[in-house]
C-alpha cells in the first residue's frame, strides 16, 4: 500500500509538472508581400519581406519561416498559386499548412512615390480566420515604419513610445487623457503611440494643456513653462513689502453742523413744544371717582 501511494503521488507531481510547462512557441510564416494582387517581386518588396521576418525574430514570438524559404516551399510542391494569396485566409491557411507554420503573416505595399503604406496581416492557421490587421506609414518616424508595423501586429502591448516632461515648478499635477498621472518632477512615462491629450495643472499657475504625438520606441520632449497668475504674484509682492514705522499722526476733523450743541438743543425744545402743543389740543373729561370719558378733539 505504501508503495502504491509513493508511486501515484510520483505520477501526480509528474502530471502537474507538465502541466506546469508554458506551451510552446509558435511558428510565424512571413508569406510574400503583394502588390496590387500579384506578388511583390521589386527589390523594395524583398527588402520589406526580410526586415519583416528579422522583426519577428526579435520580438521573440516564435520560430520564424522566412519568404524565401515559403516560396522555395512552394516551389517543391508545385503550388505557384500559393504566393500570391492577396489575403484569402483560406489560401493563406493552406500555405502555413504546407511550410508547417501556425501562424501566417501577410502583407502589402501600396502609395505614390516615396508615400509608402505597408499593410500588415495575420492569419491562424488552425482556425482559417485573420487575427489582426494594421497599417503604416513607411514615411512617417512616429509609426515606426516595419518595426513598428510587426510590433503593433503580433505584440500591440509593447507598440509604445516615451513621454519625457520638464515642468517649471515642482508639484504640478499632471494628466493625461484626463487620467492622473502623478506630480512633477515625473520620470518618462511610457504611452501608446499617437495624440494624447497632455494637462499640467498648479493651483498658483495658469493650465498647461496641448495635444501630445507619441512616436514608436522614442522619447518625445515636452518643455512645460507654467505661468504664475497675476493675483498671486500681486499677493505675493504685497507681503512681502514691509510696514511702516515711526510715529503715527492723528488729524481732528471738525464736528458736523448738527453734532454742536446749539443744533441739539434746538432740536430738544423744538419736540418739547410740539408735544405740549399737542396735549393741549386734547380736551379730558373726567369725574372725580376717575370715571368718564374721553373726547376727540373738535
Amino acid at each position: 500500500m505504501r508503495r502504491a501511494a509513493i508511486a501515484t503521488i510520483a505520477v501526480a507531481l509528474g502530471a502537474g509538472a507538465a502541466h506546469a510547462q508554458p506551451a510552446a512557441s509558435p511558428t510565424i510564416a512571413v508569406a510574400p508581400l503583394t502588390m496590387l494582387g500579384a506578388e511583390d517581386t521589386s527589390t523594395t518588396g524583398k527588402q520589406i519581406e526580410a526586415r519583416v521576418a528579422k522583426d519577428i525574430a526579435g520580438l521573440g514570438a516564435g520560430k520564424v519561416i522566412t519568404a524565401a524559404e515559403v516560396i522555395d516551399a512552394t516551389k517543391k510542391a508545385k503550388k505557384p498559386a500559393l504566393r500570391a494569396c492577396d489575403g484569402d485566409p483560406g489560401c493563406l491557411a493552406d500555405l502555413g499548412a504546407l511550410v508547417g507554420a501556425s501562424v501566417v503573416v501577410f502583407g502589402e505595399v501600396g502609395g505614390l512615390g516615396d508615400v509608402q503604406v505597408l499593410s500588415l496581416g495575420a492569419v491562424d492557421v488552425a482556425t482559417r480566420k485573420e487575427r489582426r490587421r494594421v497599417r503604416v506609414s513607411l514615411a512617417s518616424a512616429e509609426e515606426g515604419g516595419v518595426p513598428g508595423a510587426v510590433t503593433r501586429l503580433l505584440d500591440p502591448d509593447k507598440y509604445l513610445g516615451e513621454l519625457k516632461l520638464t515642468v517649471s515648478v515642482a508639484g504640478a499635477s499632471i494628466y493625461v487623457d484626463g487620467k492622473r498621472l502623478g506630480k512633477s518632477p515625473t520620470p518618462m512615462v511610457k504611452l501608446a503611440v499617437g495624440a494624447h491629450a497632455l494637462r499640467v495643472t498648479h493651483p498658483e499657475h495658469r493650465d498647461y494643456v496641448r495635444f501630445v504625438d507619441i512616436g514608436f520606441g522614442t522619447a518625445t520632449p515636452v518643455d512645460v513653462k507654467l505661468e504664475k497668475f497675476a493675483s498671486v504674484e500681486s499677493a505675493v509682492e504685497s507681503t512681502d513689502k514691509p510696514r511702516p514705522t515711526g510715529p503715527i499722526t492723528y488729524v481732528d476733523q471738525p464736528a458736523r453742523w448738527y453734532r454742536r450743541w446749539w443744533a441739539v438743543a434746538g432740536f430738544a425744545a423744538v419736540a418739547v413744544t410740539t408735544a405740549v402743543v399737542i396735549g393741549a389740543s386734547i380736551d379730558y373729561d373726567v369725574g372725580a371717582q376717575g370715571e368718564g370719558t374721553v373726547k376727540p378733539p373738535p
